[in-house]
Parts: structure tokens; C-alpha cells; sequence
């Protein structure tokens, strides 16, 4: 746990730090970063420890918002309100269709949570695909700055090797510079 929180503060002090050395301590932890993967699948975390409940929460939050519940619920009220108009006098829920109304308060009532409990599972994915999404992000983060702090490296360096070879060259004399 320690290591972890040592880990993480030096995350934190590289992508603070102005300075263009990095320690050695630093570069291992790039190096480490590198190797691992840090981005999941985050569509299959947690999809085999679903209870019963939650599964058929799902099921019936995804039926609940399709197209063919709504026609099909549309169907049956339109057959159930065309048929007790019909048997007017055999209706077993004549026209203020009370029964039907019971029914249909109590469809919303347990749909409500059900369709809930779903986007709450949803909103736990989300999460989940955040973190995720700032981890890679943060990874790429330190990865292309320790990437730009070397390439500034090898660019210094590179301008150190061009004005001592020109001094060496204004040194030696040869064809150009006859001393």
C-alpha cells in the first residue's frame, strides 16, 4: 500500500516538475507504466458477478424501452378497451375501465424501479469506464511528457556535438580554413 501511494505521489511530482532531469527513480517508473496496461474492458468488468435480480432488471429495463413493448402495450389497451365497448353489457370492465387503470398504475409502479435499478448498474459502468479512460489518459499523459523531456535531451545534446564540431573544425586547418 505504501509503494503504491510512494508510486503514485511520483506520478504526481513528474508531471509537476518543470525541472527537464528526470531521475532514475522517475524513468523506472515510466519504464513500469510502459510495461503494464493500465486501460480494461470495462463492457465485461463485473458482468459475471450479476445476481439473478440484476440481470432480470436489465432484461426488463432493455424490453421495457423497445419499440415492440410499446406497440405491443399499445395493441393490448387498444383490444382491451375495443372489446369492453363492444360486450357492453357482458364487459367485465365497463367504460370507465377501472380495472384497467389498476392495471396500469401498477405496471408503472413496479417498472419505475426496475428501470432504476438498471441505470443505476448503468451509471456503475460509467464510472468504471471513467476511471478507466482517465488512467489511459493520464499513462499517455506521462508517457509522450517523458518522451518530449528526451527528445529535448538528444536535441541539446545534439547542439552541443554541432558547436564542438565547429570548434574542432575552426581548429584543424584544411581546405577551407587555410591557417
Amino acid at each position: 500500500m505504501r509503494e503504491q501511494r510512494d508510486r503514485i505521489a511520483l506520478i504526481n511530482a513528474i508531471l509537476e516538475n518543470d525541472a527537464n532531469q528526470i531521475t532514475e527513480e522517475e524513468e523506472e517508473v515510466i519504464h513500469m507504466l510502459l510495461e503494464r496496461k493500465v486501460s480494461r474492458n470495462t463492457s465485461k468488468m463485473g458482468e459475471e458477478r450479476l445476481t439473478f435480480g440484476e440481470r432480470m432488471a436489465d432484461r426488463i429495463a432493455r424490453f421495457a424501452g423497445s419499440w415492440t413493448f410499446i406497440l405491443t402495450f399499445v395493441a393490448v389497451l387498444a383490444a382491451w378497451i375495443v372489446f369492453n365497448i363492444v360486450m357492453l353489457s357482458g364487459a367485465f370492465d365497463p367504460y370507465p375501465f377501472i380495472l384497467l387503470n389498476l392495471i396500469l398504475s401498477c405496471v408503472a409502479a413496479l417498472q419505475a424501479p426496475v428501470i432504476m435499478m438498471s441505470q443505476n448498474r448503468q451509471e456503475e459502468k460509467d464510472r468504471l469506464r471513467a476511471l478507466n479512460d482517465y488512467k489511459t489518459n493520464l499513462k499517455s499523459e506521462i508517457i509522450v511528457e517523458d518522451l518530449h523531456r528526451k527528445i529535448d535531451r538528444l536535441l541539446e545534446g545534439q547542439q552541443e556535438m554541432v558547436i564542438r564540431l565547429e570548434a574542432v573544425e575552426a581548429a584543424v586547418p584544411g581546405p577551407e580554413n587555410p591557417s
